[in-house]
């Protein structure tokens, strides 16, 4: 009898239809498939997410946050509907209202401030990538109170790499992973871009290069690093500027390069008599100066055929100019760099420094190689080939967030160049539209009009002290006072500071602050508890020290509770977003790309995307930007905003599929009524590849600055050299020493003198109130966890539930501590009592925890005995936004004095074991707050499909 074989089907239909768009579970932006079924009332429904495979970032990949972004489109903790505060702050007690009843409530506040004063109202937001969105309402409201969140995360890593060589980490640029031999990460979580460099590593590790990870905590791309070096917190830049003592002393330096495309020899004004001492030599049209090497003779940097030369010096009216070159030898030759000097400090061996110091050199140098790519630089050279160097870097807030953290960032981008490893294969690459040097950007502006718009963007990179955002008598023009001689490259504004301000009317009251997505009454802010009371404390008169409130978030946040007005956002994947070339693109260093997110599933909910709202309310206000002549509204929601705005004549948010003479084109082109269709079509996303021979040496290349023009990068070629010495830094300085109209208030005076160097230093973080504090205490995103809104997922409150001080094996020793035993950990600020956990992969004297995990009782629809709120913490009860007092009476920021940057990193602590507290919850442990939508399921599930 024959066996009959049983019919299978091996490829079952796992879902009706497929909807692709782009994930929102961390600032990736991959491209995702979402898979729809249809239910029982033939609705179609998320079934689930996987990566797309035709998608330039992640190329199919996907992590769990991004599988799990079914549980948080889900989430109970979802809000509903817009409401209206009716108990106290911080009660959660609120009324549902209409949408018209939301707008007339926001109006009524708003309107007024524009019409009298618009600098009353603050706006600020937080994770968003909608900044080129939200900036233009905020300008054209005429408020100069606007950033994002950049000034609390790492805006010293942007700032460094932008005012150095135009770009930095991130969005800004990636390793040439096809050819680079050596990869060195400094400071890196696996939050940030982790899929990218998850297949980076993969790629490279493949092949047998090198990985050396410095962070003081071994995890994530760390624990899979060749060489792993703990360094002591704060201290990287001594141990990069030691490395470029090494490199300079052996003579291992890409010397050409330097000429060619850095300001290594233009020249510098050497007279200490002189009111220009320390600026560059320049001529009548503002071009640096070099000494031509082939002809001796002063010239324009950027002249057909000339080589810059390294040594030569030019004297003139009495003055010796020097080239940058001599300086940084006369620094960085200096023993104090010595590995051996900086040893101690750093927590790393001398033998080691030099080791790695070489090592980088071998690879670079030894292993250099060519590509066959003819290429024409900007002075019109044509070159045969093109020289790849495979050493490349990668870094993010583990180096940015210190009080020293903008001149750590801007030495490691001086490490990458005098290697020569920038631009060019196997190093270190720019995405488009990056590069772009600072003098390519705006510089911010404050000037303000009653029912006006500002007179510019908010925004920019200062470059000297007549940039200041200072008002005609001198004080701050900005709430979060950057911009100013506290801070004054503060390119990202100083969002953790508004509240603490705001509260202190210093430097002046405001009436309404504004947020989206800033969860600053809890983990987004130092000094939690502080921050709480500045929200809920209320003046003489009986009304609240900052009066209104307003709030946009998707989620029952911590930061609802503490707001008068609540716009509900939507989730990711009931939305229209624009990851624009404009803003936060999501290019690759070989193409410009940009995608969008689209409304795969309707909103069952009375909520609505913010930037939707915007259009809205800026219509309901007359701002100039949303409404037409006749006053109408301009864009009936943030999708038309997308396809029909312009920000220049023929470049809008998307540059895909525009509209041209002879039909669709790409980068500059006219409004395409069908832009959002081509785009879903296209998997929902963009991408426009380099031409060949165009894609390295960006800055330099005449063919790619040809090809940025046509993409509506440039309005015109900008090649520029690299900033090694940075002059407005020097300006700076320079008003400090007495010279200059603008000069810095005297508490101020010496700082600037000491902290802004032109050249990268380094400097021990002010440490002022910390004796008897001695460890220092980090926090960092696990990789399963990105936004506070993770660790309310389901699936991936499986992962982290709950949070774990780790203290490395010789403090665990010290104080007699094992795992599961409990520590009072206390800094000058206040102190928590948490479980402990030993970890040998651990700088010696640091200790840690998981950031975000820990949660207040009543928020995000948990249950109030679920781990996150009893077992989970913040270290931010132990930070605060200000210094201790010094005794002079003055507000200190808790933040880098060059750009304002949040020193997060630099807090230093005690600890002391201590029983467990009864009710084994961890402390400080505050009261319940109602939650507006309710508690969630003890069990979430729901049925997809038939």
């Amino acid at each position: 009898m024959t066996h009959k074989q049983p019919t299978l089907d091996l490829s079952p239909k796992v879902s009706d239809e497929i909807r692709k768009t782009t994930c929102y579970m961390c600032a990736c932006r991959c491209g995702i498939n979402v898979h729809m079924k249809k239910d029982p009332l033939g609705d179609l429904k998320v079934a689930y997410i996987e990566g797309n495979r035709d998608h330039p970032v992640n190329q199919g990949v996907l992590c769990a946050k991004g599988s799990a972004g079914i549980m948080q489109h889900n989430a109970p903790s979802r809000l509903k509907s817009p409401m209206k505060r009716v108990g106290e702050r911080g009660s959660g007690e609120f009324e549902e209202i209409s949408w018209d009843e939301a707008y007339e409530i926001a109006a009524s506040w708003l309107k007024p401030i524009r019409e009298t004063n618009p600098e009353k109202l603050a706006f600020f937001t937080g994770r968003d990538q909608s900044q080129s969105f939200t900036s233009l309402w905020a300008q054209s409201f005429g408020t100069p109170n606007y950033a994002a969140h950049g000034g609390f995360c790492s805006v010293n890593m942007a700032a460094a790499g932008i005012y150095t060589m135009g770009g930095a980490f991130w969005e800004f640029g990636q390793p040439d992973w096809d050819h680079t031999k050596l990869f060195m990460l400094f400071g890196v979580a696996e939050d940030h871009d982790s899929n990218p460099i998850k297949m980076g590593i993969g790629k490279i590790k493949k092949r047998g290069a090198r990985v050396i990870g410095v962070n003081p905590i071994r995890t994530g791309y760390n624990a899979v690093a060749d060489d792993w070096v703990g360094i002591t917190p704060g201290t990287d830049g001594l141990f990069i500027l030691s490395m470029i003592h090494c490199l300079m002393k052996a003579g291992r330096m890409d010397l050409n390069y330097l000429a060619q495309y850095t300001d290594a020899a233009v020249l510098i004004n050497g007279d200490d008599k002189s009111p220009e001492f320390g600026l560059k030599l320049r001529d009548e049209n503002g071009k640096e100066l070099v000494i031509d090497r082939t002809t001796g003779k002063l010239t324009p940097y950027d002249q057909k055929g000339v080589k810059p030369d390294l040594s030569a010096t030019h004297r003139a009216k009495g003055i010796t100019h020097r080239p940058v070159f001599h300086q940084m030898a006369e620094m960085y030759l200096d023993d104090q760099y010595a590995p051996e000097t900086v040893a101690e400090t750093c927590g790393i061996s001398a033998e080691r420094i030099r080791t790695i110091a070489a090592e980088l050199a071998r690879v670079a140098f030894d292993e250099a190689f060519e590509l066959d790519h003819e290429w024409t630089d900007f002075r019109g050279e044509t070159h045969k080939t093109m020289t790849g160097r495979p050493v490349s870097f990668h870094a993010m807030r583990g180096i940015s967030a210190h009080a020293n953290g903008f001149q750590t960032c801007r030495a490691l981008h001086v490490l990458q160049i005098i290697l020569g490893t920038v631009e060019v294969p196997g190093g270190f690459r720019f995405k488009p539209p990056y590069p772009k040097p600072a003098t390519a950007h705006p510089k911010p502006h404050v000037g303000i009009c009653p029912d006006q718009p500002l007179d510019g963007p908010h925004l920019g990179f200062v470059h000297g002290p007549e940039d200041l955002a200072l008002k005609d008598d001198g004080t701050p023009a900005r709430i979060d006072k950057a911009f100013t001689w506290e801070n004054p490259m503060s390119v990202h504004g100083l969002m953790h500071m508004v509240i603490s301000n705001a509260y202190a009317g210093d430097p002046y009251k405001i009436d309404t602050l504004f947020m989206y997505m800033a969860n600053m009454s809890w983990n987004s802010s130092m000094n939690t508890t502080g921050v709480i009371e500045m929200l809920t404390d209320k003046d003489e008169s009986g009304e609240y020290v900052i009066p209104r409130i307003i709030y946009s978030d998707a989620y029952s946040s911590e930061m609802v509770a503490y707001s008068d007005l609540i716009l509900p956002d939507t989730t990711y994947l009931e939305r229209h977003d624009c990851i624009s070339l404009l803003d936060r693109p999501i290019c690759e260093a070989d193409a410009a790309a940009d995608a969008i997110r689209w409304p795969v599933v309707e909103p069952d909910r009375n909520v609505k995307g913010f930037q939707s709202a915007l259009c809205d309310l800026g219509a309901k206000l007359g701002l100039p930007a949303f409404v037409n002549d006749d006053g109408s509204q301009k864009y009936t929601d943030y999708a038309d905003y997308i396809v029909n705005h312009e920000r220049r004549p023929g470049v809008g948010p998307l540059a895909g599929w525009r509209m041209g003479e002879n039909g669709l084109q790409n980068g500059r082109g006219g409004v395409n009524a069908s832009q959002m269709e081509n785009y879903i079509g296209n998997g929902g996303f963009f991408v426009e590849h380099i031409p060949d021979g165009a894609n390295y040496y960006k800055p330099w290349n005449q063919a790619y600055q040809d090809w940025a023009v046509k993409m509506g990068i440039f309005d015109s070629q900008q090649p520029y050299l690299f900033t090694l010495y940075s002059e407005p830094m020097r300006k700076f300085q320079l008003a400090a020493e007495g010279h200059g109209e603008r000069q810095p208030p005297e508490h101020l005076r010496e700082r600037v003198k000491e902290t802004m160097s032109p050249l990268p230093i380094w400097y021990e973080t002010d440490q002022e109130g910390n004796e008897g504090f001695t460890v220092t205490a980090l926090t960092q995103r696990p990789m399963a966890m990105y936004h506070s809104w993770g660790s309310q997922n389901a699936w991936l409150r499986q992962l982290h539930g709950r949070n774990p001080m780790y203290i490395p094996s010789k403090l665990m020793k010290a104080h007699a501590l094992t795992d599961g035993d409990w520590a009072e950990i206390t800094s000058p600020h206040g102190k928590i009592t948490v479980p402990v956990m030993e970890m040998a992969a651990l700088n010696d004297n640091t200790i840690w925890t998981w950031n975000a995990i820990g949660k207040r009782k009543g928020a995000w629809a948990l249950d109030e005995e679920a781990p996150e709120a009893t077992k989970g913490f913040l270290l931010n009860h132990l930070i605060h936004e200000l210094m201790p007092p010094k005794g002079d009476g003055l507000r200190w920021a808790n933040s880098d004095p060059i750009t304002g940057q949040a020193a997060w990193f630099d807090l230093k602590v005690a600890i002391k074991k201590v029983d467990a507290p009864s009710d084994a919850v961890s402390l400080p442990s505050m009261k319940s707050i109602k939650s507006p939508v309710g508690k969630g399921p003890a069990e979430l599930k729901w049925k997809v499909g038939q």
